[in-house]
């Protein structure tokens, strides 16, 4: 079956270009499909989903949008429509990969669109802002960024080669077969910090042994992001979510915060889910100079020269507690608490530079006393790295996933 590149952007203002490349691809064999999600004059040539079907599925209506008067709502609209079309091509089998152009009003309207689509579908954009900081566009979506280099706006020696590198880029990425391997295991994600490595070390291969795979992401904000993502789109099995420590970083502003929602894709999804309070002790900074002013008398540990880490003290700790029980409350699967209470991460251990029983203990009791009854909550006379806690949590996850 022949597969189909979509591709989405402006036809008014840019329309010669995305002939070209639609025309690239179509060469090699594959289809294209292209939305248009122009607002003002008329598409350059006509294309197979138009700019009023994107505007109404954004509930809006194109002529009140093309009168010019309403910028910022039309780049809403057309963002929500083209979202809403490109997700649905992808669920009735007609996208197999996605390919924008633009500046920064079309890349932000056509990266919408791609971070409705799963991890591993590909995704191009050409961009005016390709070069620079792009985090917002991809959120923790895998979109491929090109700089454009030029201006997305007609054709000169250096477009046509960027051009014609971003259709062979998406042609060879859309054609490109997966090797044939065994069957794949079921996804088992867990969160992980230098400080809670040998924990999540052992109980990764107490889960391998067990015929799970397990993908680990660092918690460092992005990781946290993106393992939500995937566990929001349906490609995991179970969560064994040692490392929380974003939630630190959210309560004292840090810089390694993945949102308030953190830990909720898997309450959301009802897969079976391990919460621990790991690094709760600790928000992160970058180097010690970055350190709010307000926290310069706080304990601060140099974790190395671009982080600090700051202690976390009791009030903070009370916060934590409170969501990490919220998240298992809202939990529609099987949920259960782990807490080590000889510290949870290696420097909060006695004798540790972040040992803090006081500020450690206002986090599990805040965590016991908010909880739904019936949730499990495991205390162990462990820290989080030794080598029982770490086989408790893989064995907890395997009990659940058994039933």
């Amino acid at each position: 079956m022949t597969k189909t590149v979509v591709i989405v952007g402006a036809l008014d203002t840019k329309g010669k270009d995305f002939a070209y490349v639609r025309d690239l691809i179509k060469n090699t064999g594959l289809k294209t499909l292209v939305v248009d999600f122009g607002v003002m004059g008329e598409p350059v040539f006509t294309p197979d989903i138009s700019r009023a079907e994107v505007a109404r599925a954004g509930g809006g209506d194109l002529a009140y949008l093309a009168s010019g008067e309403h910028k910022d709502e039309a780049m809403q609209v057309m963002a929500k429509g083209l979202a809403v079309i490109v997700r649905k091509l992808y669920d009735e089998g007609k996208l197999d990969g996605i390919l924008g152009m633009g500046g920064s009003g079309g890349t932000s309207i056509a990266t919408t669109a791609m971070r409705t689509l799963p991890v591993g579908v590909p995704k191009v954009m050409v961009s005016t802002v390709g070069g620079g900081d792009v985090s917002a566009y991809t959120g923790s979506k895998d979109i491929i960024f090109i700089p454009s280099i030029v201006d997305v706006a007609g054709f000169n020696r250096i477009s046509r080669v960027i051009y014609t590198n971003a259709a062979g880029a998406i042609v060879g990425m859309v054609k490109m077969e997966k090797p044939a391997t065994a069957a794949d295991k079921p996804l088992i994600t867990a969160s992980m910090f230098g400080n809670t490595t040998k924990c999540v070390d052992q109980a990764r291969s107490i889960l391998e042994e067990n015929g799970y795979e397990v993908l680990v992401f660092h918690a460092t904000g992005t990781g946290g992001k993106t393992m939500e993502s995937l566990i929001a789109d349906g490609l995991i099995t179970a969560s064994l979510d040692i490392t929380t420590t974003e939630l630190a970083d959210e309560v004292c502003g840090g810089v390694l915060s993945a949102g308030p929602d953190r830990m909720m894709a898997a309450a959301r999804a009802g897969i079976p889910a391990v919460l621990v309070p790991g690094c709760v002790d600790m928000c992160n900074f970058w180097g010690v100079d970055t350190v709010p002013e307000k926290y310069k008398g706080r304990k601060l540990y140099q974790w190395n020269p671009n982080v600090t880490l700051m202690r976390t003290n009791i009030e903070e700790n009370i916060k934590i507690g409170e969501m990490i029980a919220n998240a298992a409350n809202q939990s529609r699967g099987p949920v259960a608490i782990l807490i080590p209470l000889k510290g949870v991460s290696m420097l909060d251990s006695p004798g540790g530079d972040f040992w803090d029983p006081e500020a450690d203990q206002a986090c599990y009791d805040a965590i016991k006393r908010n909880l739904k009854p019936g949730i499990p909550v495991i205390e162990m006379d462990h820290n989080i790295n030794d080598p029982e806690f770490a086989s408790k949590a893989a064995e907890l996850l395997l009990e659940m996933l058994k039933k």
